[in-house]
C-alpha cells in the first residue's frame, strides 16, 4: 500500500452510506454539523483511552493500541463524511492544507 488517500476513505464512506442510506441520516449540508457532534464524541473517546491509561500504555500495549487506532478510524470516518457533506474535494483540502502549511511554516 503506497498510501491511504482521502479520494479512498470517501469512497468508502460513501459505499457505507449507500448501503445504509435506510438507516442513517444522508450525506447533506443540513446534516454536516451532525456528523461534526459524531466526530466530537469519537474524539472523546480517543482522548478518553490517553487519559484513562496514558500516553506510554496507549502506544505500547497492543490491545490498547488497536483500540485507539479504531477510535481514531471513526474519527476520520466522520471526517470523511463531513467532506461529503459540504462537498470538499481532495484537491480543495490539499490546497487548504498546504497554504495553512506553508503559513505556519513561516510563522514563528
Amino acid at each position: 500500500m503506497d498510501g491511504f488517500t482521502i479520494r479512498e476513505m470517501q469512497e468508502m464512506q460513501t459505499r457505507l452510506q449507500d448501503k445504509y442510506q435506510d438507516q442513517w441520516e444522508p450525506i447533506s449540508p443540513e446534516t454536516g454539523k451532525n456528523k461534526l457532534l459524531w466526530m466530537i464524541g469519537e474524539i472523546g473517546e480517543v482522548i478518553d483511552i490517553v487519559k484513562k491509561y496514558g500516553d506510554i500504555r496507549a502506544v505500547s500495549d497492543t490491545e490498547l493500541r488497536e483500540k485507539l487506532i479504531e477510535e481514531m478510524a471513526d474519527v476520520l470516518m466522520y471526517y470523511n463524511d463531513v467532506m461529503l457533506c459540504y462537498k470538499i474535494s481532495e484537491e480543495e483540502l490539499r490546497r487548504s492544507y498546504t497554504k495553512k502549511f506553508e503559513k505556519n511554516m513561516t510563522r514563528w
